[in-house]
């Protein structure tokens, strides 16, 4: 696997990453997640993208997509990996989200370009990454209150926050993909987290796409 060649795209497309926020009103913000039998190597795998009303949270349409997935499991590399199966999903929304929420990384990333920036500019659409546990960066814990975040620093730079989104719960790492801004980011997954740790539109497509390949 020629990663070198990989990291140089990656960084070539960074720089379409736009940090902004460039939406209109948001009525249908969608949760992405895939889901693998085998993780780390070719096996197969199952896209979903779960479409809910905004701020309701009331699901709308769900779109789900099985497949092969060559491509390895190497740490920062993720996008080349889930990316096929999630644009396969994208094509089969019957009414186009306003934003999407992917289960991973966004500019919080060592070359800036986390799985949700690499959706955000190949679909053109207004993303977050919002992740159970840390790739890269530093931040300073606080009180587990909901609400609360820290800076999340990656070489001088504030890349996105640690955010507890339940009292007494462990932070998620959310980071802006695409034409979202750091604090918008924030604001949009506290306000999708309304019981649990992980925002409902993600909690659902991770459910739906494990069902899939056969993982209850």
């Amino acid at each position: 696997m020629d990663t070198a060649s990989l990291a140089a795209q990656q960084q070539e497309l960074a720089r379409r990453v736009i940090l902004s926020d460039q939406f209109g009103t948001l009525r249908r913000i969608a949760g992405c997640d895939v889901s693998l039998r085998k993780s780390r190597k070719a096996a197969d795998g199952a896209a979903c993208i779960a479409v809910f009303s905004f701020p309701e949270l009331v699901r709308l349409e769900m779109a789900v997509v099985r497949g092969r997935v060559e491509f390895p499991y190497i740490p920062g590399f993720l996008s080349f990996r889930e990316l096929p199966l999630l644009s396969e999903a994208f094509a089969q929304l019957r009414q186009r989200p306003d934003l999407l929420i992917l289960d991973g990384q966004g500019l919080a990333h060592p070359r800036r370009f986390g799985l949700a920036c690499h959706a955000g500019v190949a679909l053109d659409i207004p993303t977050i990454g919002c992740a159970k546990s840390l790739l890269c960066g530093e931040w300073k814990p606080f009180a587990l209150r909901r609400g609360n975040r820290s800076p999340l620093m990656l070489d001088g730079e504030k890349v996105g926050y640690a955010v507890c989104t339940r009292d007494g719960v462990k932070p998620l790492f959310v980071s802006p993909g695409h034409r979202v801004s750091r604090d918008t980011a924030v604001e949009i997954v506290l306000r999708c987290a309304t019981r649990y740790r992980v925002p409902e539109p993600i909690r659902c497509a991770h459910a739906e796409s494990r069902r899939a390949v056969g993982q209850t």
